[in-house]
């Protein structure tokens, strides 16, 4: 975006528990009471799936006040989450608010879907054979070996990805094997978006925020999260291949079957926690696009007011 277009959209965006959904709801709310109606999509991969409520600090109806929010629970945990589908959902719901008059205001950490989404990009088509035979590798070789794999044929990618994720290490082999080209050539091309977009950063010191996760996911265990998954046991989280993953869930899973203790649960979880905000401020910062802003400032909504106020008026809306 230049500095004379509008955003057609804005775009929240920094490490787990920084309070982006917080900040979104209160841009939102703030904005409609100025005439100028927003509505709140989600950029989170696992706040898609119904019932995934606790382990991903899915912000409860009763706290939105009102402001409508998008892409929320509209999975089952049966159902495969991927960046691709998450692209063309997420886009044509942006458009259809766009074309309403209504201001979209996408908030997630989730580094590739908020890639996916805001750039100017698409993606790799699929082998459903090689994914399968790749699949079946995993399951039998286990994901540490299968990243090995990755490292040899494209070491970057490999860095990129934790040597656990073996879904994202079978998807990085696909594409690596479908196009005879490096993974990194396949990801969303740098800083190019797809509709002219306002993009807001919150993160603080490293210290504050390692306490405060550490925090947050006692508070996940004392709320009911392994009641949560208990309760989606039936519903298909161990045979999902994406839902089962996700960081908390996979722990409460192996605690409720007696393979770690719930206090080595909680550790684990908090451990994968912080290193995943790492991740996330590692990819964020990279961008040039993103305006930073410290949430623990006590006058952080006015401060971003005043910045999407600014960038508002300049075409007049």
């Amino acid at each position: 975006m230049t500095d004379l277009e509008t955003p057609a959209f804005l775009c929240v965006v920094g490490p787990t528990g920084a309070g982006k959904s917080d900040l979104a709801l209160q841009l939102a709310l703030r904005l409609s009471e100025l005439g100028l109606p927003a509505e709140i999509v989600n950029a989170d991969s696992m706040q898609c799936y119904r019932g995934m409520d606790i382990g991903t600090a899915k912000l409860p109806l009763e706290e939105r006040q009102g402001i409508t929010h998008h892409l929320l629970d509209w999975l089952d945990v049966t159902e495969e989450s991927t960046a691709a589908n998450y692209q063309v959902v997420a886009r044509a719901k942006i458009s259809e608010l766009v074309d309403s008059g209504i201001l979209p205001i996408v908030v997630g950490g989730s580094m590739l879907y908020v890639a996916a989404l805001v750039n100017t990009f698409e993606f790799p088509g699929r082998d459903e054979e090689l994914r399968a035979k790749l699949e079946a590798e995993l399951e039998e070789l286990g994901p540490v070996a299968m990243h090995k794999k990755l490292s040899l044929l494209d070491e970057g990618a490999a860095s990129r990805i934790e040597p656990m994720n073996g879904r994202r290490i079978v998807r990085a082999l696909e594409i690596v094997m479908i196009t005879g080209e490096p993974f990194a050539a396949a990801l969303p091309e740098q800083w190019e978006s797809f509709l002219p977009m306002l993009e807001i950063g919150i993160n603080s010191d490293r210290e504050h925020l390692v306490a405060r996760l550490a925090k947050r996911v006692e508070k996940m265990w004392e709320s009911g999260l392994v009641r949560e998954v208990e309760g989606l046991i039936s519903s298909g989280l161990r045979e999902s291949k994406t839902a089962r993953q996700a960081i908390g869930y996979a722990q409460a899973l192996s605690q409720l079957d007696g393979e770690i203790t719930e206090e080595e649960a909680i550790a684990a979880t908090t451990q994968l926690t912080q290193r995943y905000a790492r991740r996330q401020m590692s990819w964020f910062r990279r961008d040039p696009r993103i305006n930073w802003f410290d949430y623990q400032d006590e006058n952080l909504v006015e401060d971003v007011m005043a910045l999407v106020l600014s960038k508002l008026d300049k075409s007049g809306k």
